[in-house]
């Protein structure tokens, strides 16, 4: 098979996450900002897709060069052997970024992109008129930064948070990848306690127990390359029954998840449902304040409302104070709280062992990390 150049991109601050979990599937990796680097094959692209936890999407790298004129950009383009890649047939869409670069305005670099593709195609196919564009999807991508561009080829379709499990969700849902990366970033392991207090529809505890169980978070859906020509007929089926053999569905778990939402509660509980680990996870209506425990050498993986308008802000301090109140008495358990106040420690009483940056969404958050002593 074919060997491509392949970037996994991801969240801003996931990175080393991201790279860790392709090194675990055997890959060589570079990693850099917003993304991590390997080589693979088509059946390797579908495995990554499959398995990768924390990213958003894996890319195929075309090509690389410089360039400061739309002549430079459409004669590197055209370089490119697109008709080894793309059907008569194909649906091409391009989407364009640039930063800190001479070519700059977005329009006209996917116009000239999309001009250069249909050029080689023309060319190679002998074909005058437009092309229909009605089979799969190829999403190309043009990406310049500081002159330099990037031509690649989306795989994934839809982005990877789009595991397909989660069919209702709460007000300010956290993407299935990021809770991923916080129960990660969290050093659990399946023989520890685990609690998130503020669960709404379910993600976090719900990754948990996909980790745990070595489920991979790909199984519930499809990816855009399996639509290719070049991806073999039997393949897809082929790596879903190899990850499913995989799995560990004996492995016990001690997970919960609790808020102060009934209606929550039952929306996470159907969500876990759908994701096959509902009796692997203990759903129960509770608010922070009324938690207790007597398990020791926990971990708690919390994303409490932020209190981003003003409103809201009181509550959210309160509860955070609630939180510090109760979880500093549980001086086994390490706490993992994200939250985008910056006086977060304040309100909770407890400067924290450690602070990470990360981005919900295009919001900059902190996971503030307390770290237990663990009592043998």
């Amino acid at each position: 098979m074919q060997e491509y150049n392949l970037i996994a991109t991801c969240a801003s601050g996931l990175e080393a996450l991201v790279g860790d979990e392709l090194r675990h599937l055997g890959y060589d990796v570079q990693v850099e900002n917003g993304r991590a680097r390997f080589k693979g094959t088509i059946a390797d692209i579908f495995w990554a897709n499959m398995w990768l936890r924390t990213a958003d999407r894996i890319k195929i790298v075309l090509s690389e060069f410089e360039a400061k004129a739309f002549d430079d950009l459409f004669e590197e383009t055209k370089k490119i052997p697109w008709d080894q890649y793309l059907p008569m047939d194909a649906e091409f869409p391009v989407n364009g970024r640039s930063q800190k670069s001479i070519l700059h305005h977005v329009p006209s670099i996917q116009s000239i992109v999309k001009k250069a593709v249909v050029k080689q195609m023309s060319d190679v196919y002998h074909r005058h008129t437009k092309f229909p564009e009605t089979g799969a999807k190829f999403g190309i991508e043009a990406v310049i930064n500081k002159n330099h561009v990037m031509l690649l080829l989306d795989t994934t379709g839809s982005s990877l948070f789009k595991r397909g499990y989660r069919v209702e969700k709460g007000a300010a849902p956290l993407k299935e990848n990021m809770a991923a990366a916080l129960v990660l970033l969290a050093h659990w392991y399946p023989d520890m306690p685990f609690v998130d207090p503020v669960c709404g529809s379910g993600t976090i505890p719900i990754e948990a127990a996909l980790i745990a169980k070595n489920v991979a978070p790909g199984s519930w859906r499809t990816f855009a390359c399996e639509s290719w020509p070049l991806f073999p007929d039997d393949l897809a089926q082929q790596l879903r029954e190899k990850a499913k053999q995989l799995a560990k569905p004996e492995q016990e778990v001690k997970i919960f998840g609790y808020d102060i939402s009934g209606e929550m509660v039952d929306i996470a509980r159907l969500n876990a449902q759908n994701a096959g680990v509902l009796y692997d996870i203990t759903f129960k209506q509770l608010a922070v304040k009324d938690f207790k425990t007597a398990d020791k050498n926990g971990v708690i993986v919390a994303n409490p409302p932020y209190g981003v308008r003003l409103s809201d802000r009181e509550a959210a301090e309160e509860l955070y104070g609630q939180m510090g109140h109760i979880y500093q008495q549980m001086g086994t358990w390490s706490k993992y709280i994200l939250s985008s106040d910056l006086n977060f420690e304040k309100a909770y009483g407890q400067k924290a062992t450690k602070r990470r940056k990360l981005y919900n969404g295009a919001l900059r958050t902190d996971l503030f990390q307390y770290w237990g002593k663990k009592e043998r």
